[in-house]
Formats: structure tokens, sequence, C-alpha cells
């Protein structure tokens, strides 16, 4: 308990020291920051003197800069105008020169405004001339004038003028001569549009004709029962006409084609195909597929109107139909041999005649 009480003892001195320590630290702490305070308060007064100035600084800075654009605009414009002046004086030395065929220095000296100017009135018969007059700027500007219309009215007097009048002439004669000939041959050109307009109508009409009767009879063969025609759609202009195809199968009430599903567009096209060749014929015919979307049935019929046109042209047609090869007179192909090339080969049907009766 003695060594107890020792201790607190003992821990009770070193607590008042700590506590004596303290108070001594919080004294000089406070001392410090008062201090700082101080010292803050002197640095933000000088800050905002700084600040003050440094704004009254800027401010004549600005003022000078606006003041030394001003100053460079003005030389920069009275650059320009000593360039304008320097550039107006040449061009009026080059004009004395070219106009007077005088020195600019010769005619300022003999005719500057220092000159005294002599006066331009009529003078009678035995009487002295005025004196000269001083120069005035205003008085000569006026006379300038005055002289400028007065030659203009009198124009320019042309030594060459007979020459040109004669040249003009023959030229004139040219072009007239120049000019009837293309009339003349435009309208000979116009006659023979007329003539081959006339004979293209002529031709087409007859062709057209011809082709829409025999349409009207090839569409029934490949459509039985049912209707088609060609149309003109502007008759009374053959040259600028269109062909529109009617084509109205049995049992449907449509007559455009694209209402027509693909195998009736495709017949129908070869219908009017078939209805060319039979109304123009022509020696032979090459045909690239024409059967392919075509069912048996209208392959039949198709079959029938080529072996009509064999007997009067010959008909070339690429297909992979078998019915259509079997019609043929000739079969051409192309297969691979064994080695990978490729070779042609042809091979022409015999057929038995068909008997008599």
């Amino acid at each position: 308990a003695a060594e107890r009480e020792a201790r607190r003892v003992a821990q009770a001195r070193v607590a008042a020291e700590v506590r004596e320590g303290a108070g001594r630290a919080l004294a000089a702490i406070e001392g410090s920051v008062a201090a700082a305070a101080a010292s803050r308060e002197d640095a933000e007064q000088e800050r905002a003197e700084r600040e003050e100035t440094l704004t009254a600084v800027r401010g004549e800075l600005e003022e000078i800069a606006v003041e030394l654009a001003t100053l460079t605009d003005a030389a920069h414009r009275d650059e320009v105008a000593r360039a304008e002046q320097r550039l107006r004086i040449s061009q009026l030395e080059e004009r004395a020169v070219a106009d007077l065929g005088l020195d600019p220095q010769v005619l300022v000296d003999e005719f500057g405004p220092d000159r005294p100017v002599p006066s331009t009135a009529p003078v009678a018969d035995g009487e002295e001339p005025p004196e000269a007059r001083p120069y005035v700027r205003a008085e000569q500007e006026k006379r300038l004038r005055a002289a400028e219309r007065d030659l203009t009215r009198l124009g320019k007097v042309n030594p060459l003028a007979l020459e040109e009048h004669a040249a003009l002439a023959e030229r004139h004669k040219f072009l007239t001569d120049q000019l009837a000939d293309l009339k003349k041959s435009r309208a000979d050109l116009m006659r023979i549009v007329k003539e081959v307009d006339d004979r293209v109508e002529r031709v087409f009409a007859e062709a057209f004709a011809d082709t829409a009767a025999q349409f009207e009879q090839v569409f029934p063969r490949l459509f039985p029962g049912g209707e088609g025609r060609l149309v003109l759609t502007d008759p009374d202009d053959l040259l600028a006409t269109g062909i529109e195809i009617e084509a109205r199968p049995a049992g449907k009430k449509v007559k455009r084609l694209s209402l027509l599903s693909g195998g009736e567009r495709s017949l129908t096209a070869v219908a009017l195909l078939v209805s060319i060749f039979k109304a123009r014929p022509s020696p032979f015919y090459v045909m690239d597929e024409v059967e392919a979307a075509l069912d048996d049935v209208n392959l039949g019929r198709l079959l029938e109107i080529f072996t009509e046109l064999r007997a009067s042209s010959q008909l070339i047609v690429i297909t992979h139909q078998k019915r259509t090869m079997e019609v043929a007179d000739a079969l051409y192909g192309v297969t691979m041999r064994g080695d990978g090339v490729t070779t042609v080969i042809s091979q022409r049907l015999e057929r038995e005649p068909e008997p008599a009766g």
C-alpha cells in the first residue's frame, strides 16, 4: 500500500507537471495562432493592394493596346493611300506618254499649274489676243469636259474606212450566199425527213397490222379459249406511239400482263415473238430458254408452232427440255471427256416418215 501510495504521488506529480507543460504549450500555441492571424491579415491587405495595382496596370495596358491598334490602322490606311497615290501617278505618267507622247516632267514644266493658261476666245482680225490667265483648276476641268464632249460628237476619223467597207461588203455577200445554201439544205433535209417519216409510218403501220393479225391467231392457239390483241397507245402519231399487249386467257377477266402468272407472261411473250416471225419471216431464229417456265400442256402447244415455223425457217433453240429436243433435227451439246477437256458433240435425228392418209 505504501508503494502504491508512493506511485500515486509520483504519478500525481507527473500529471501536475504534464498539466503545467500543457498549459505553457497551450499559451504558446495561442500566441502563435494570434501571430499567424496578424500575419495573415497583413498578407491579405498586401495582396489586395497588389490586385488593385495589377488591375490598374491591366487597364492601362488595354488602353495602350487600343491606342496601338488605332495607330496601326491609321498607319496602314496612310500606307494604302500612299500606294494608291503612287499607282495613280504612275498611271497618269503612262497615259501622258501614250496619249500625248510627252515625258511627264516635260509636261509638268510646260503645262503645269504654275504656267499661265492662254485664252481660247475667238480673236477678230486686227485685234490682239487676250493675255494668258493664271491656272484655275475648276475652269480647266470645265474646259476639259466641254472639249471631250465636242470630241465625242466629232468621232474618230478612219482612213481605212473604204477598204474596210469593201471587205465587209464582200464578207456580207459570202455570208448571204452561205445562208441561202443553208436554207436550201435545210429545206432539202426537211423534205427527206418527211419522206423518211412517211415511209417509216407506212412500214410500221403495215408491220403492226400484220403482227396484230397474227397475234390474234397465235394467241388462241397457245391459250385455247383466250383472247389477245395488240393496241396502239397513240394511233394518230405512229412515230411516237407505244404498243400495249392485251392478253386474256380463258376463264380470266384480266387483261394486264402484270396480273398474269409467270408462265402466262412467258407464253404471251412467245406468242408476240411468233406473231412477228409469221408477219415478217426470217431465214433463221435463235431462241434461248423460251419454254423454261412452261408446263407440259403449254409446251406441247408451243412445239406445234415451232414445227410450223420449221417449214419455212431454221430454228436454233437453246433448251433443257427433253420434249423440245425430241422434235429437233439435230442436237448440239458440250460434254467433258475423261481427261477433263470439254468437247462439242452433235447428233442428227432421223424420223420415220408419217404414214399417208
